[in-house]
């Protein structure tokens, strides 16, 4: 494979795409003087026969898209159609399968199944007749009359598969289906998943899929949109030319897993802002992931020591931690922030100071991350000299939140000011009263 380079979607000329969506905008009103933007100008089809993935990390929007494509809401802005018409309100002929098993505990196996066929007035002897052939269909056959409860994690899901299959949808939405089972038992559902598809046997016409696995991603789709972050757009488009069965050790496909990594850490160019910020230009509203600084100190020490020795394939490097992409990706561009790693080319490579940092006591590590800190993370840097500048050395945390939400959702707010807080303690930069929401340089040593 030649790299990544941006495709165009695969299109059926002679067929009108079951799903389209044009220049879709998505945001939220905040307060009288901004609104939270999640989607920025979204375009996606899906068409028959095809199988499709919204890939990209946490908070970038991808279930945001997945409920409109199921019209469950509207957009802000741009063109939701289906099958060729504009889409208003809840669209026939979609079921979704959700993260969460969302099975009622005190229905069997059976009736959970049946649930959407009763909604649509289906005649009981068809509801059980096509129930049972769904639950023979992913592997369920006699625990028709088991309750929830009494299922593993994979039999329940296997239940929420079989009830979005039993109405026939024609797209089938999936919302991170697997992620809440454990590595086997996901791996096992995905293949069940794509022989029954590639046999012919679901009675679907296409799946569009929201994953943050990116190798789950290769397995199993023939298209894959990348998505970015803050607001959620799409990076790329991307074609998976493997036929099934596909073999995870292939080198292309291998390959294309590390071109994938390298295409969700490459540093995106600034966005253009219709009237920049002073706070926003410093990168004081830089947001910080809520990555621990026991995390980061072992990811260090890791790819310091053999077999690394300071340079690591993502992918690799993923598998040996059994993390995925979404846990891996915040500590390295962590470190990255910090200059303590660089990521390149789908490559975590650990700088000099990173270096010093793994080989350093406890005292030498936590005067390298407060210099790091100071240098590197604009929020941290201006809580500290805040606190130098004032008489009495404090300063509520209310005002660094309010400053860092005119730049980012509330709750990205609050993850970057934890994040800072965990961060400036650890290098003993300032402490923090809890109950009072107040930074202060109390029983810290402080020049002069």
């Amino acid at each position: 494979m030649d790299g990544l380079t941006p495709k165009a979607p695969a299109k059926s000329p002679a067929k009108t795409p079951l799903v389209e969506i044009r220049g879709c905008r998505q945001s939220y009103h905040k307060d009288s003087t901004s609104d939270l933007l999640v989607l920025d100008d979204v375009n996606l089809t899906l068409a028959s026969g095809e199988i499709v993935a919204l890939l990209g990390r946490s908070g970038s929007g991808k279930s945001t898209l997945l409920r409109i494509v199921s019209g469950l809401l509207t957009p802000t802005a741009g063109q939701v159609k289906w099958r060729g018409e504009d889409l208003h309100g809840p669209a026939d002929g979609v079921a979704m399968v959700f993260q969460s098993f969302a099975l009622f505990p005190w229905l069997t196996v059976q009736e959970n199944v049946e649930l959407g066929l009763e909604a649509q007035g289906i005649p009981r002897a068809e509801r059980e007749s096509r129930a049972e052939t769904a639950i023979d269909l992913i592997g369920l056959g006699g625990y028709e009359s088991a309750y929830p409860k009494e299922l593993s994690g994979g039999m329940r899901q296997r239940v929420g598969l079989a009830r979005a299959l039993v109405v026939h949808p024609d797209p089938l939405l999936m919302d991170e289906p697997f992620s809440a089972l454990d590595v086997l038992t996901a791996e096992t559902l995905r293949t069940d998943l794509i022989d029954l598809w590639m046999e012919g046997k679901l009675p679907i016409k296409s799946v569009l899929m929201v994953t943050h696995n990116i190798e789950e991603a290769v397995l199993m789709c023939d298209r894959i949109l990348v998505f970015s972050s803050n607001p959620g757009r799409v990076a790329s488009e991307l074609i998976v030319p493997f036929p099934h069965p596909r073999n995870r050790l292939d080198t292309a496909f291998r390959q294309m897993v590390d071109d994938i990594y390298a295409l969700m850490t490459r540093r995106p160019t600034k966005p253009l802002a219709a009237v920049p910020t002073p706070a926003a230009e410093a990168g004081f509203a830089t947001p910080l992931a809520p990555v621990s600084t026991n995390l980061l100190a072992g990811l260090l020490e890791t790819l310091a020591g053999a077999p690394y020795n300071g340079r690591a394939d993502l992918p690799a490097l993923a598998g040996a931690l059994q993390l995925e992409a979404d846990e891996l990706l915040p500590m390295g561009e962590a470190l990255q922030l910090l200059h303590l790693a660089d990521l390149a080319d789908g490559d975590i490579v650990v700088t000099d100071a990173g270096k010093h940092f793994a080989l350093s006591d406890t005292d030498e590590r936590k005067a390298i991350f407060a210099a790091a800190l100071r240098t590197h993370v604009p929020l941290v840097a201006a809580i500290r000299r805040t606190l130098d500048e004032r008489w009495n050395h404090r300063a509520s945390a209310v005002r660094f939140r309010d400053e860092l939400e005119d730049h980012m959702s509330p709750d990205y707010a609050e993850d970057t000011l934890r994040t800072a807080i965990a961060y400036g303690r650890y290098a003993e930069l300032f402490s923090y009263d809890e109950e009072a929401a107040q930074f202060s340089l109390e029983d810290i040593d402080t020049p002069g």
